[in-house]
């Protein structure tokens, strides 16, 4: 078998001149792969939290709970044409909005301290008082009134927790937050 002789050494040539396979630098390491599926854990475990609290639409902040009560009021005195009142029941954690109707409460998550009060509307006089080097408004309502108009009294709201206190300041047409000008002397 002269025939088989020559595609033999054909074959031969021809392995001579592929190059060898070399060992380890085509796969990942046991590391590599470790790390990936650690950060496609942290991926899907970010994508899955932020899009139950999408689902849910669910409010986490004190601000986000007061509007959702906010909204709540206003559209109770608007379809019972009777106002309505929104308080704060710090012994609760809770914003409370009273009408003709039972009252519907809006539960605030309990981490931490938090003090939530309903203010005047400012005016030439005092009222605020420096505590602990932050400065608190102490002339205080104990609820705020919403018209069947569709207006509220007017009123701002303080949230004070372990930082310095934060004012809203409420517009009493619109029952939504005025906004502030840009303070010039900011950094």
């Amino acid at each position: 078998m002269p025939g088989d002789a020559g595609r033999n050494s054909r074959r031969r040539e021809v392995l001579a001149l592929a190059p060898a396979p070399r060992r380890g630098s085509g796969a990942f390491s046991l590391m590599e792969i470790l790390l990936a599926l650690a950060l496609l854990g942290l991926l899907s475990a970010a994508l899955v939290s932020g899009a139950m609290r999408l689902i849910n639409g669910q409010p986490t902040t004190p601000e986000e709970i007061f509007w959702q009560a906010t909204r709540a009021a206003r559209q109770a005195a608007l379809k019972s044409e009777n106002d309505v009142q929104l308080s704060f029941d710090p012994k609760e954690r809770t914003f409370v909005v009273s009408g003709p109707k039972a009252p519907q409460t809006f539960e605030l998550p309990a981490e931490g301290e938090l003090a939530i009060d309903f203010l005047q509307p400012p005016t030439d006089g005092g009222g605020s008082v420096l505590v602990g080097g932050q400065l608190l408004e102490t002339r205080t309502l104990p609820f705020v009134t919403f018209y069947a108009d569709g207006t509220c009294s007017p009123f701002r709201v303080q949230f004070h927790a372990n930082g310095p206190a934060h004012i809203l300041s409420i517009d009493p047409w619109t029952c939504a937050q005025v906004l502030a000008p840009p303070d010039p002397n900011a950094p």
